[in-house]
């Protein structure tokens, strides 16, 4: 996985960790839009630069087995990498990769990914991740699904 740099176009390697409770409470609610604590107990995981500790982004999300999904929660990039003059792009098609490929480790071809974006931000997310509107939520399943991580892995 790989961030783009917007300033020159050079490509960065990006981890996805897991974040611990403890490290929640200081993720600052200003730069990444969002109290972390709330999600105490959940799966969040943080996208890094290789070797550094800033994180780009955050992603939370709950495993629905019961129905072969997996749910984001929240998902955020960092205040600096948003809009037009953002430093660093893909941040938020790799966080999702990441939650598509948990869903397709524990599902199977009967994978799936959901989220319930802003309203605002529903296009965008059809447009640039090929998602579905389905009820409330928007969704990628097999084989678009497949299509997102072999484009951000």
């Amino acid at each position: 996985m790989y961030v783009v740099r917007m300033a020159d176009g050079s490509t960065h390697e990006v981890d996805v960790l897991r974040v611990e409770d403890e490290e929640l409470a200081r993720i600052d609610p200003a730069r990444y839009f969002f109290d972390w604590t709330e999600e105490t107990g959940q799966e969040v995981y943080k996208l890094v630069l290789q070797g550094q500790h800033d994180i780009l982004g955050l992603i939370s999300i709950e495993v629905m087995p019961k129905e072969w999904r997996v749910h984001v929660r929240l998902l955020t990039v960092s205040e600096e990498n948003q809009g037009r003059g953002k430093m660093y792009d893909r941040i938020a098609g790799n966080l999702l990769a990441h939650a598509a490929g948990i869903a397709v480790r524990e599902f199977g071809a009967s994978a799936c990914i959901s989220l319930r974006p802003k309203t605002a931000l529903e296009p965008h997310y059809m447009e640039k991740y090929n998602m579905t509107k389905t009820g409330v939520t928007l969704s990628l399943m097999v084989p678009e699904i497949m299509n997102l991580i072999n484009t951000y892995n």
